[in-house]
């Protein structure tokens, strides 16, 4: 039986939808407030130097997995590796644990919509009371986030070309224009060139008051780590799941740096929009910069609504636009995240000699998301009396459980999408060597002049990097720097030492 999977109808189709899923909330609202969290530029550098010999290093590998299997990550996994065969799985758990908050944010951003289109006629504006408002009230929670699902739904249940392509053909250039006309206004607020120093000056964000020391490496390593895979979807199964969808003919090189320095461009656009707004706003209010709020959800919902209300009536309107931009950023990497699910049940169906029904599929995938969504909803950020926190009785370390959206953070961008990255880099440069990747990169890409750096790359670069974003993302999440560092450092050595031996063993 043939499986009818889908797949691209154009490259340039492909491309909008990776970097629709690379644009997301990553982007708009993580790229930002990371930032302020981690000093400005030293965030910057670490974040840049990653994407570059991490990041687009990962995002060949995954396409190429995508494509020479032609399946969804945990047959993709299971077709090529013995020993690995089970990593899949955290390409399929992760996409999952992050639809269950990430639906919720974006149902917040349908909510901003409607305050500000309130706003803009009414000429009462919102002001940051309004989040506080939002989170408390638990129907309204309810409802945003399944308003967001029913519109990821049926943009899915449309197909690949005919419901994902389409939509980001139309989302991702109407984001850019959009975003340029936010850069803008921010730009032209008095004193926005502080937030500029903030994010380009080297040791402007102590310098200048925002924070009163800088945070360690290891911090910034691996909140830039958890940030870069994040934002550029990787290692939750969506690159390899739209490789798979891919021509064999189509530069996966190229590909892969457009989709990175695509991605990159626009945290950065995303910065240059939403930290230059913020520290003005600040500042024209009569706040210390030690004050002005540059991290957390804060950032996004609060401090920005601030932005637009202090505007008057006209800030309705670029509130409008602000929120738009942020919810089809939303839309475009939810429905990535979705399709790994939805294409792993059709696939599973193909093995077992049925054809699945994709409508069906993917309202059973969103109805089980929407579900355990429901909780992270009604939590509230941990406003309502719903944080692991309290139903469990457990004490809150750092921030993993002081909310479920924390919680469900911890578990896929701190630890599945690392440690995932981490076996991927140690599986194809010690179990199947870098050719493997590389003979499917060839297929469509001439120059070999990408080899030797992808070599090195994989084998040595990445997994050790990864170890280290793994502490850091640890340390982060649960507070304690030692155990961090030997918790990730033995997840290294065990598993290198494991596929190293192993294939030695094999060749004898």
């Amino acid at each position: 039986m043939e499986n009818k999977r889908g797949s691209w109808a154009s490259n340039i189709g492909f491309l909008m939808a990776a970097i629709g899923s690379a644009v997301g909330l990553g982007n708009i609202w993580g790229f930002p407030y990371k930032m302020g969290k981690c000093g400005g530029f030293s965030f910057l550098i670490v974040y840049l130097l990653l994407a570059i010999f991490v990041g687009m290093i990962i995002m060949a590998s995954e396409l190429a997995l995508g494509r020479k299997t032609r399946k969804s990550p945990i047959a993709a996994y299971q077709a090529v590796s013995k020993k690995y065969s089970w990593l899949g799985w955290l390409a399929v758990i992760a996409p999952f644990l992050i639809m269950t908050f990430y639906s919720v944010l974006g149902g917040y951003c349908i909510y901003y919509i409607a305050i500000n289109l309130g706003g803009l006629f009414s000429g009462n504006m919102p002001d940051s009371s309004s989040f506080g408002a939002m989170l408390t009230s638990i129907p309204v929670s309810i409802g945003i986030l399944v308003a967001f699902m029913v519109i990821c739904m049926l943009i899915v249940a449309g197909g690949v070309s005919g419901g994902i392509e389409k939509f980001n053909k139309i989302g991702m250039p109407a984001l850019a224009v959009m975003l340029v006309i936010i850069i803008i206004k921010s730009w032209t607020l008095p004193n926005a060139g502080e937030g500029l120093k903030f994010m380009f000056v080297p040791g402007y964000a102590v310098k200048g008051g925002f924070i009163d020391q800088s945070p360690d490496f290891i911090s910034i390593l691996g909140t830039a780590g958890g940030q870069m895979f994040f934002s550029l979807s990787l290692a939750m199964g969506a690159m390899i799941t739209y490789g798979s969808y891919l021509d064999k003919g189509e530069n996966l090189v190229k590909n892969s740096v457009i989709i990175v320095v695509s991605d990159t461009l626009v945290a950065l656009m995303a910065g240059l929009a939403v930290i230059p707004a913020a520290v003005a706003n600040g500042i024209n209010s009569g706040k210390a910069v030690s004050e002005i709020k540059l991290n957390g959800p804060n950032l996004l919902f609060s401090t920005l609504q601030d932005v637009f209300h202090d505007m008057g009536r006209v800030g309705g309107l670029f509130g409008i636009i602000f929120y738009l931009l942020v919810l089809i950023a939303a839309i475009s990497s939810a429905i990535s995240l979705m399709e790994v699910l939805t294409a792993h049940f059709i696939d599973k169906a193909h093995e077992q000699g049925k054809e699945a029904d994709r409508k069906k599929v993917t309202l059973i995938v969103s109805a089980v998301i929407t579900l355990v969504g429901l909780l992270v909803a009604a939590d509230g950020l941990g406003s309502n009396g719903f944080s692991p926190a309290e139903i469990f009785h457990s004490a809150n370390v750092k921030g993993w459980n002081d909310c479920w959206l924390d919680f469900m953070d911890t578990w896929s961008e701190g630890i599945a999408m690392p440690v995932g990255a981490m076996l991927m880099g140690i599986m194809i440069g010690g179990e199947l060597g870098p050719d493997f990747i590389l003979d499917e990169i060839h297929s469509g890409e001439k120059s070999s002049g990408f080899d030797k750096f992808y070599k090195i790359c994989v084998t040595y670069v990445v997994p050790v990097v990864m170890c280290f974003v793994l502490a850091g993302q640890m340390k982060d999440f649960f507070g304690n720097s030692a155990a961090s560092y030997i918790i990730a450092i033995v997840i290294l050595v065990i598993f290198a030492a494991w596929t190293y031996l192993t294939k030695k063993k094999a060749a004898k």
